[in-house]
């Protein structure tokens, strides 16, 4: 079985995007946990997006090891140039700034909810762009139970509440970001080699992240332990195979296929965010698991 076939099956494409999701939302509890132990606080911008560089700087080079190992080319042409810059602003620098600052202001529950809004501007963008994926009932019907439970899980005191401030307004400006990235990136994955291009859009958005950041708080103003070595390293792991495997995904399949499953990341982030954040888990997050699946079903339910 080849990489297409694999990737445009529904147990590979289902699995993958499960998998790169269960990652995804193991971020949000992670990046919390991190802050305290590198004495980030919410006012501190500039530190708040020059631990972002870092991650992201870290997982560019462990992309670009991967590239030597099997191979692959290496250099940045000038052909690719303006497709890397394109998307490194939007999938890494932009994403990350308001993410980061995003979640400084909000409990890893919170954030991990309103991340899987992108999931909502991925279909939405597709829709009008590309004329063979289109909206219809089916996926309608399925967003929108995949929504309803979006908005459960946001129950976080056990009811239906939800709030909008500014760690709030930065994660849906980021879920923006994050959806027009991936469009981005697969109208550019027929030219260049997937990994090849998420090795480099990351690189080049991780440089101006660590620029933005030391303009504020210098280039090293953090002091690592051996935990706060290894979250950062983990953060950068599940960027760097997060990132090859969605653009894969995308390159194969049409954009709201893929994108659907987006709602798994805030089913993990809520998780997990209640297992090692010790954040409030409540019986309507549960309901909420229910939607959300019967969700993904329809929409990636083919017809007879």
């Amino acid at each position: 079985m080849n990489a297409r076939t694999f990737f445009t099956s529904r147990a590979g494409l289902a699995s993958t995007a499960a998998f790169v999701c269960l990652l995804w939302g193991s971020a949000f509890p992670f990046i919390k946990l991190s802050y305290p132990l590198l004495d980030i606080r919410p006012n501190e911008m500039s530190e708040q997006i020059l631990f972002a560089g870092y991650r992201f700087f870290l997982a560019s080079l462990m992309l670009w090891l991967f590239l030597i190992l099997t191979r692959r080319p290496l250099r940045i042409t000038r052909a690719a140039l303006p497709a890397l810059l394109q998307i490194g602003l939007f999938q890494t620098t932009l994403q990350y700034v308001l993410f980061y600052i995003g979640l400084s202001y909000s409990t890893g529950i919170q954030g991990s909810i309103i991340s899987g809004s992108a999931t909502f501007f991925s279909i939405l963008l597709a829709h009008y762009l590309y004329s063979n994926d289109r909206m219809n009932m089916r996926r309608i019907i399925g967003l929108m139970l995949g929504f309803a439970g979006v908005l459960l899980a946001s129950g976080t005191t056990g009811a239906l509440t939800f709030s909008f401030g500014l760690g709030e307004f930065a994660l849906l400006a980021s879920a923006f970001c994050n959806a027009l990235g991936g469009i981005l990136a697969k109208n550019r994955a027929a030219s260049f080699d997937t990994v090849y291009l998420t090795t480099y859009q990351m690189m080049i958005g991780s440089l101006f992240l660590l620029g933005f950041g030391a303009m504020g708080a210098g280039i090293a103003p953090f002091h690592f332990n051996g935990q706060a070595l290894v979250y950062l390293l983990y953060l950068s792991f599940l960027s760097a195979a997060g990132f090859s495997l969605w653009n894969t995904l995308l390159s194969y399949n049409k954009v709201g296929r893929v994108s659907i499953y987006f709602f798994l990341i805030p089913v993990f982030g809520v998780l997990l965010s209640a297992l090692l954040l010790h954040e409030a888990l409540h019986k309507i997050v549960f309901i909420a698991l229910l939607l959300v699946t019967a969700g993904i079903y329809i929409v990636n339910r083919e017809k007879s």
